[in-house]
């Protein structure tokens, strides 16, 4: 079988592609090397195979694709991983956005943007990225990510300009206060995270003024200072979506895109599955990050 992994900062999307044309499917949390420690990214990948018959080597190939791939001796640290359970397995690393990209557009062309927890983008074509204006994380970018749009939201509320019936909302909801927010934000592990979890509260409510402009703040952001800055211009490439996030804000994205001459096309929540297929299309793929 070969194993088509999508891993992000949080989950990890795995597909076992059996000889029959078969697949399971399951989720574990995130596997970014920058982000967790070798002891715990062993538990993740050991509890993940053992789901799995690996005992008789049956594993021929991995297909890695994931957030915090910034270099060869993060790549190896799951190489060495894998290697335990399976070492006579292939395995084939690439970045989350390569997966966005090969996902949205095969091995054609178009501008590729993630909008999930962060954000990040890049003009692809051919089956290769070739150019990426860096994201900068949660603190310096992710424009239109969800943690873009918790932060906006949080600081809103310990600032009093939330309306008072969604402010009431969120208090019922998260029985947090300014001393708990801080705490969290400041003080503990899980950041980015803790962020991005209020993003699908202000989706709930978009239909409040107040809310959408948060949304459409943070989307305008990140098409200004990212997507339109590709050349792109007297092109006919569209824009390709990857992310929850994206995918529920589908309307304001289109909206904004058409004042900036932006044409958004395929929305995906998950790359995973449309990977599944673009790797059976190309067994004898090779590639590196």
């Amino acid at each position: 079988m070969d194993l088509i992994i999508d891993s992000g900062a949080t989950k990890t999307a795995w597909r076992a592609v059996h000889e029959d044309g078969s697949v399971t499917a399951f989720q574990t949390p995130g596997l970014s090397p920058t982000a967790k420690g070798k002891d715990e990214l062993a538990d993740i990948v050991g509890k993940a195979l053992s789901m799995l018959d690996t005992e008789n080597g049956n594993i021929a190939k991995v297909y890695f694709y994931g957030a915090g791939l910034v270099s060869e001796a993060s790549s190896d640290v799951l190489r060495d991983l894998f290697a335990g359970w399976c070492p006579q397995v292939e395995m084939n690393f690439a970045s989350d956005l390569m997966a966005a990209a090969r996902a949205l557009f095969g091995d054609g062309s178009g501008v590729v943007a993630i909008l999930g927890t962060g954000s990040n983008s890049c003009l692809y074509s051919g089956g290769m990225i070739l150019e990426n204006i860096r994201p900068g994380g949660y603190i310096l970018g992710d424009e239109g990510g969800g943690v873009s749009i918790g932060k906006a939201l949080l600081s809103d509320f310990i600032k009093g300009l939330l309306p008072s019936d969604i402010e009431k909302d969120f208090i019922g909801r998260y029985h947090l206060d300014y001393p708990e927010i801080v705490r969290r934000v400041y003080k503990d592990s899980g950041t980015s995270a803790f962020l991005a979890s209020f993003a699908p509260f202000v989706i709930e409510h978009q239909d409040d003024e107040h809310m959408q402009n948060i949304l459409r703040q943070s989307l305008e952001s990140f098409v200004t200072r990212s997507l339109k800055r590709y050349p792109i211009a007297q092109t006919d490439l569209k824009v390709g979506v990857v992310g929850s996030v994206g995918c529920a804000c589908r309307h304001l994205l289109v909206e904004i895109g058409q004042r900036y001459g932006l044409e958004f096309g395929n929305f995906l929540r998950t790359p995973v599955d449309a990977l599944v297929e673009y790797h059976f299309k190309n067994r004898n793929l090779r590639y590196g990050i």
